[in-house]
């Protein structure tokens, strides 16, 4: 949990491990919490404890504890030894510090402007202050500050949006790709595909609760993107104008050549590797960024053939990714979920951008401010849901041949 790991196989992965210990146990998760009672079948009594955690993906440490869950499940190490091995690593401090990942952050939405918002030269640049900003506010201010920490969110979604209608007035830069640009790292991409995961699995009340979390977050910052732009328009009415790029202005205020999308597509799945804590010195990066770049490349082929349908699109790239992932895990014994996760995640501002963007212009009604706000947060859930049908396509697909999937493997 601590981790991040898929919340719809918690229970499964923890019902195995008491099947093999031969432990009598019982567990339900909630989100952020487990509950788990031990039965004592001479004494007819039960123990229950109630384990409570955060949440955060954390790819490389997530790895390390499916290794060690494996090595138990399978009699490689014992019990004692394995619970060694996972005191060591809840002690561990993360791999990057964290300069290191705000300037991983800024090089994110770098690239991420210009892939998938159709940001120009400069517009990266403004995008990657952004990332830098927000990544400082969120590790230094929002962790230590619990009162900003409930804000944090809304908060960096109305500044970010009020300086780039700014900018924007000035002609050189453009709002839409900025804006989105600048909030990529905040989206709720990954609890709402957990939260669809898990209805998809049956699990009601934790699937429900994550997602109505997912989408009023998205809400916020819908709202949040929305009441930026407006509080400029009343210092500043003039900047209601729309602008739109010129063929004669120069080449560092054009859109970037699509051409350059075959470096970009590479190193953004890199550095989204890094953003989640995926230690660069290992055998799965290569592997995340090559599955990363087949799924961008379906979704993309895609999106040529099927227009205006998100859900769709995104069901076609996940449906790749997740035979690649499953493959990858089969032949190659590695683990499937976190092999997956980069080029999971990469879908997501895919996916928003191809269904028009996060930041919507002005339209000047106080009815369509709120439906920008719903527009957003139902835009999340139609790519999560695609995602989400593409994953357990494709694992049906991959594990209705050979040996059957057991109900614990750490896969999506």
């Amino acid at each position: 949990m601590l981790f991040g790991a898929p919340s719809h196989r918690i229970e499964s992965q923890l019902n195995a491990t008491a099947n093999v210990l031969d432990v009598d146990a019982q567990f339900i998760h909630f989100p952020g919490i487990v509950i788990a009672a031990f039965g004592d079948i001479d004494k007819h009594t039960s123990e229950t404890h109630f384990v409570k955690s955060s949440s955060a993906l954390v790819l490389g440490q997530l790895h390390d504890v499916h290794t060690i869950y494996r090595q138990v499940v399978h009699d490689e190490i014992g019990v004692e030894e394995g619970a060694e091995e996972l005191s060591k690593l809840l002690k561990q401090n993360p791999c990057y510090s964290v300069w290191t990942r705000i300037a991983f952050a800024a090089a994110t939405c770098w690239v991420i402007a210009p892939l998938s918002f159709g940001g120009s030269f400069v517009d990266a640049w403004v995008a990657a202050c952004y990332g830098a900003g927000l990544t400082f506010l969120n590790l230094h201010v929002a962790k230590k500050n619990a009162m900003y920490s409930n804000v944090f969110e809304i908060s960096v979604a109305i500044i970010i949006s009020f300086i780039s209608r700014g900018l924007s007035t000035t002609g050189i830069f453009c709002y839409q790709a900025i804006a989105s640009s600048g909030v990529i790292l905040v989206l709720p991409g990954y609890v709402i595909l957990c939260g669809s995961l898990e209805l998809a699995s049956k699990n009601m009340i934790a699937g429900s609760v994550r997602m109505v979390y997912a989408i009023i977050y998205s809400l916020f910052l819908g709202f949040g993107i929305a009441i930026g732009s407006d509080v400029y328009f009343l210092l500043d009415p003039a900047a209601r104008k729309t602008m739109y790029r010129r063929p004669e202005w120069p080449w560092y205020r054009q859109d970037m050549t699509p051409w350059l999308n075959f470096l970009f597509v590479p190193v953004f799945s890199a550095l989204l590797s890094f953003n989640n804590l995926q230690p660069w010195k290992t055998k799965e990066l290569p592997v995340m960024i090559i599955i990363a770049c087949i799924g961008y490349v379906a979704n993309m082929c895609a999106n040529h053939f099927v227009f205006n349908r998100s859900d769709v699109v995104s069901a076609i790239g996940s449906f790749v990714i997740g035979i690649l992932g499953n493959m990858y895990s089969r032949i190659f014994r590695g683990t499937a979920f976190t092999a997956m996760a980069v080029a999971v995640l990469f879908l997501v501002p895919s996916g928003m951008a191809m269904a028009g963007g996060l930041a919507m212009t002005y339209k000047g009604s106080d009815g369509d401010l709120y439906s920008n706000g719903l527009t957003i947060g139902f835009r999340m859930v139609q790519v999560a849901i695609g995602i989400t049908v593409g994953l357990f396509g494709s694992g049906l697909v991959v594990y209705s041949f050979g040996r059957r999937k057991g109900a614990a493997l750490f896969a999506f």
